[in-house]
């Protein structure tokens, strides 16, 4: 199975960071740090995509763009 890359949004609070990811609803992570919180979204990933093999559902193809945008 080859290596999928999924885009993750990451919010930053005043006291923990979140993680979702826009192409599997309802995979989510949080942490104390950006770094902390990559390294839960990645494991969320992995047990989200587990549980849809699971279930017999099919993995949905990574399809979110991330970007950024400029304004003055």
């Amino acid at each position: 199975m080859s290596a999928m890359r999924y885009g993750i949004v990451i919010e930053t609070g005043e006291r923990n960071c979140s993680a979702y990811v826009p192409d599997l609803p309802g995979c989510i992570a949080t942490g104390k740090t950006i770094e902390e919180v990559k390294e839960r979204i990645k494991e969320a990933i992995h047990l989200h995509l587990k549980g849809l093999r699971d279930d017999g559902d099919s993995i949905p193809e990574p399809s979110t763009v991330c970007d950024f945008v400029e304004v003055a």
